[in-house]
Formats: structure tokens, sequence, C-alpha cells
């Protein structure tokens, strides 16, 4: 799948792939056709949210994933905000749909009075434990509601040097 690079206009609809996040995940015969399908619906000002719909495939079978929207694709993400999770069937495949502000999400430092914009896809494996058979020995990482996440999966950095979300 390639990335849609256009952006959401006139309340158009704007779908855009994930790719590995990491050469670890890529290069790995652990996880050779993980994937994700991301489609952003802008209704925001029509019904004071946005929708952004996921669809995996290729991802390990039974497993919990947690979804972030973030300032930067790649290592150290920047500024991050928790979404959700979805947990894939006994065929590697996960979906979830959330209804959030997602086209003018950002992340706002009240102390240093900085703005960041939250224009990426990023997705963890939620259990710390649940990446070892892909990268032995990886450390946990924040990324998850409990605070301890495995290592990032997928993301939008085949976006760069732009942003897939507007």
């Amino acid at each position: 799948m390639s990335i849609l690079t256009a952006y959401a206009q006139n309340g158009e609809p704007l779908s855009f792939t994930l790719v590995p996040a990491s050469d670890a995940i890529k290069n790995s015969s652990c996880l050779p056709n993980a994937t994700a399908r991301v489609t952003f619906f802008p209704k925001e000002e029509i019904r004071g949210v946005d929708t952004l719909d996921l669809k995996a495939e290729g991802l390990s079978a039974n497993t919990t994933f947690a979804v972030f929207l973030t300032e930067l694709p790649v290592p150290p993400f920047g500024a991050v905000e928790y979404i959700g999770e979805f947990t894939t069937n006994k065929a590697g495949r996960g979906s979830m749909r959330v209804d959030a502000i997602i086209e003018e999400a950002f992340a706002f430092n009240n102390i240093t009075g900085v703005r960041k914009d939250l224009n990426h896809v990023v997705i963890w494996f939620s259990d710390p434990n649940a990446d070892e058979f892909c990268v032995t020995g990886s450390a946990s990482t924040p990324f998850e509601g409990n605070g301890q996440a495995g290592i990032a999966v997928l993301s939008s950095k085949n976006a760069l040097p732009g942003a897939p979300l507007p």
C-alpha cells in the first residue's frame, strides 16, 4: 500500500498507510506483512469531533496494541496523545474507531508555553513482553495507558518530511 498524500479538504476523508516503525521490525521475520490503513474523517465542525478509523493486519495474533497521535513518527516522538487500543484476532487483524479532535490535535505545555501539533499516528505493543518474539530483550517504553508498553510497531514515518494528518 502507498500513502495518499492529499490532505483532507472540504470535509473529504483522508486515507494513508502505516509502515514498520523501525528497522528492527522492518528487517525482522517476526512481522513481515505488518501494515495498517488509517482513514480520517474531518467532522469536528459538524459533530464536534473527528473520526479516525484504523484497520491493521499482519500483526501478532491475539495481541493488544496502543495507538497514539504523535508530533514525530520516529523516536523520540515528541509530544504524544494516547487515543486508544485494539486487540488483534487469531489472524493478526485488528481495528479501532476513535471519535476525538484529530485534525486540530495538539499538546500544550502550560509552563513553557510551547504548543506541538500531533499529526502522526504510531502503534506500540501494549504489553512490554508481547514484543519479545520480535525484538528479544527490548526495553519497556511509556507508550501505554499504564505507562509500560513494548516497542513501536507501525508509524506514519513514510509521510516524512510532511505529516499525513492536516
